[in-house]
């Protein structure tokens, strides 16, 4: 059963241009120009009831447009969205009661009020009964850890402190589908992985629907199998986690771990290290390579351990945006 449905959504935006300067502002008053800017542009997808999909890509790629617009805070220009059975531009109750939007960069609790008055205040505008609000708080802020901020104004709290409140606030009502914008975005170590384990049993023990976009790649990495890759308000992949290194990298790392110092300059003829550290290479070698260059490691050198790997997930996906190879 798909949870969104997305076919050739569009969503482009009429910008107006100026030439900088007392020159161009003056220009600007008898001759106005107009740019069309393509925020999202002809993307389709289905998300399945249940899934956690990272939905990844660089600044200006189209994300949260693209979760505005399944959330229906924003019209699309044309294709259509089919979000839990609702068109979410209609913004029906019923649609609304089944969602929550948590955007990292913004706030939705009122800043110099306990986190309890806005949670009285969510309570109240989703029509929560007492008995469940009450189990529901008491669940989530033992899950997140905050029992004994909730009287604290928002203000007075660390950043980890009031995006775990954020959460709260954004899940009293048991949404189906949850649409996360940059989650862990300024928070320490401990924080993000408390964020992530929260957001991981969430997603098992109420089966909902999970849309995350982040550019840490520990969020992607330990949450989603699947990823959705967006540039330029296109989709560049569509696919398993795992499957993005074979897909868009064409090496193999090569770490071998040497018995004793060994000459670099023999050493350089066979592979060029990208990383070294004592006696511990990192080679980056092509697909095809890889049999006769661990071959000649082995015949010509003192080897203490070697292993090949594909590179790493991150170190692709940022190759991918730089390089934008997407063939």
């Amino acid at each position: 059963m798909s949870a969104i449905k997305v076919k050739n959504l569009k969503k482009y935006y009429k910008v107006r241009r100026k030439d900088p300067g007392i020159k161009g502002s003056v220009k600007s008053l008898f001759s106005k120009s107009f740019e069309n800017v393509k925020a999202v542009d002809g993307i389709s997808f289905n998300i399945a009831k249940g899934e956690l999909i990272g939905f990844i890509g660089p600044n200006g790629a189209g994300k949260t447009t693209t979760l505005k617009c399944l959330s229906g805070l924003l019209y699309s220009t044309s294709g259509s969205v089919e979000t839990l059975g609702f068109d979410p531009w209609q913004k029906k109750t019923e649609f609304r009661r089944q969602i929550s939007l948590v955007m990292g960069q913004k706030n939705q609790l009122w800043w110099d009020l306990p986190a309890m008055d806005s949670f009285l205040l969510n309570q109240a505008i989703y029509d929560i009964e007492d008995n469940k609000f009450k189990k529901i708080l008491e669940e989530l802020s033992s899950l997140l850890e905050i029992e004994n901020v909730l009287t604290t104004p928002i203000r007075k709290l660390s950043l980890g402190q009031r995006m775990k409140c954020e959460f709260v606030g954004s899940l009293l009502h048991s949404p189906s589908l949850l649409l996360l914008d940059e989650p862990t975005i300024g928070l320490d170590v401990v924080s993000q992985k408390n964020i992530r384990d929260f957001i991981k049993d969430y997603n098992k023990k109420y089966n909902s629907t999970v849309i995350l976009t982040s550019h840490n790649m520990e969020d992607v990495k330990k949450l989603c199998k699947r990823i959705i890759i967006i540039d330029k308000g296109r989709i560049v992949y569509d696919g398993l986690l795992d499957d993005i290194s074979k897909k868009f990298s064409q090496n193999k790392n090569i770490t071998v771990v040497f018995s004793k110092k060994e000459n670099l300059e023999k050493i350089s003829k066979i592979a060029k290290a990208k990383e070294i550290d004592s006696l511990k290479f990192v080679f980056s070698v092509g697909r095809s390579q890889v049999s006769s260059v661990v071959s000649k490691i082995l015949n010509d050198f003192s080897v203490a351990d070697l292993s090949i790997e594909e590179p790493p997930i991150e170190d692709v996906i940022r190759d991918l945006f730089v390089g934008k190879n997407y063939a």
